[in-house]
């Protein structure tokens, strides 16, 4: 059985199911300030997505100071695609933002108030009605993969030889671009960490063209596994790559990214497994 699809690839683009969920909420807020502001003749609309830049802004922002050490430059700090973001300061921001405007914008309160509720409602309530659709087991998946060398080998007998390490499971593949820029960041934490395992599963090549690509690319991998039926990605839901996996020293699922990872993002998420 196939886990709930966790991101939806529509050609190069790639979605996660929180963006997703975003959107929906977005919409739903949007429509409600359309149908309650035709009764008081008035719209929230701007303030709306003024909420939204701020709350994103702000996460950003957090994030980039927790984790300023880990960036190179100040690009690398503009640069959005490692998906580092902190939820809770941008939520806090976001809240703080929209109560202000509450409070100097009395007119408007019945539309930005309705638009804001229905927004979050969406939000709740399509999130918590994922998670209970969600019936995979949140541990390592039960999939055979491959050494280079053609040899059988899964997750869960990785994890043993492991003695029980935290996994970091990244499904990468050599056309895809961001695999291939975030390759230097994930070899240097494998070769700087002791305490983790990183396991990197290549969907749907063979070993020659794996092997190729690490010779020209000078890289030193440990645990590079094939997957040609990309059967791992099926099983945790993904159609994105790159998609990295967490697992905890238990074997339970604590995150997942999808796109490129950075010094910091990846930091970020190597933090609770420890």
């Amino acid at each position: 059985m196939t886990a709930l699809e966790q991101s939806v690839s529509l050609g190069p683009l790639g979605l996660t199911m929180n963006q997703m969920l975003m959107g929906w909420a977005l919409a739903m807020a949007l429509l409600v300030n359309t149908l309650v502001g035709m009764r008081y003749r008035r719209s929230a609309s701007s303030v709306l997505f003024d909420i939204l830049l701020v709350g994103v802004i702000a996460a950003r922002l957090v994030f980039v100071i927790r984790y300023q050490g880990e960036y190179a430059s100040a690009w690398d700090m503009l640069d959005i695609r490692d998906g580092g973001f902190d939820k809770l300061g941008g939520a806090i921001a976001a809240t703080a933002y929209a109560a202000w405007r509450l409070w100097r914008m009395p007119e408007h309160r019945p539309v930005l108030a309705s638009a804001l509720l229905a927004g979050l409602a969406t939000w709740g309530l399509a999130a918590g009605s994922l998670i209970l659709m969600d019936s995979r087991a949140r541990s390592l998946p039960e999939v055979e993969l491959t050494t280079r060398e053609y040899a059988p080998i899964t997750l869960q007998q990785l994890a043993e030889q492991q003695a029980g390490q935290p996994m970091v499971v990244n499904l990468w593949a050599t056309w895809c671009p961001p695999c291939r820029r975030e390759m230097p960041v994930l070899q240097a934490a494998q070769q700087g960490t002791e305490d983790v395992t990183f396991v990197f599963v290549n969907q749907g090549e063979h070993a020659p063209t794996i092997n190729q690509f690490i010779e020209r690319e000078a890289l030193n991998l440990n645990n590079v596994f094939l997957d040609p039926g990309q059967a791992l990605g099926q099983a945790v839901g993904s159609q994105v790559m790159p998609t990295t996996l967490f697992y905890d020293a238990q074997g339970r699922l604590q995150e997942t990214h999808f796109g490129e990872l950075s010094r910091a993002s990846l930091a970020a998420r190597l933090e609770p497994l420890r």
